[in-house]
């Protein structure tokens, strides 16, 4: 079955549900962008993406990054230099100078979606 896309939409269909792997990331192309995409079923909002390109290295590496919890707060850790980013807004945890983009992500008739438009820019390293 082939996903709908709504040209007046901004969300844009990337998997299906079963693509997911709980408690995991995945690694998706959304244009030309790398996109890392988390799901945690026993959580609110259960669904997250970010950049997947840890901005410190260079490297398309956060999807494959550890997921931990603090205070009720997701992030994931970087598996390089292990920076860890907020799952809900980018942030680095060890450096406020520093953010990934995220982008709101929703599940819909068993696709997962990216919301265009709720694009959060970058910081630069340095």
């Amino acid at each position: 079955m082939n996903a709908v896309i709504n040209l007046k939409s901004s969300w844009l269909p990337v998997c299906r549900t079963e693509d997911l792997v709980a408690g995991s990331g995945v690694a998706v192309l959304v244009e030309t962008q790398p996109v890392a995409l988390f799901w945690l079923p026993d959580q609110q909002p259960a669904y997250y993406a970010v950049s997947h390109r840890d901005p410190f290295s260079g490297a398309e590496v956060l999807a494959h990054g550890l997921l931990c919890e603090s205070d009720g707060q997701w992030s994931v850790a970087s598996p390089l230099y292990k920076q860890h980013f907020s799952l809900a807004d980018g942030q680095c945890l060890e450096d406020p100078n520093m953010r990934i983009r995220c982008w709101p992500v929703r599940e819909q008739a068993g696709w997962i979606e990216i919301d265009l438009s709720g694009r959060q820019t970058e910081s630069q390293v340095g």
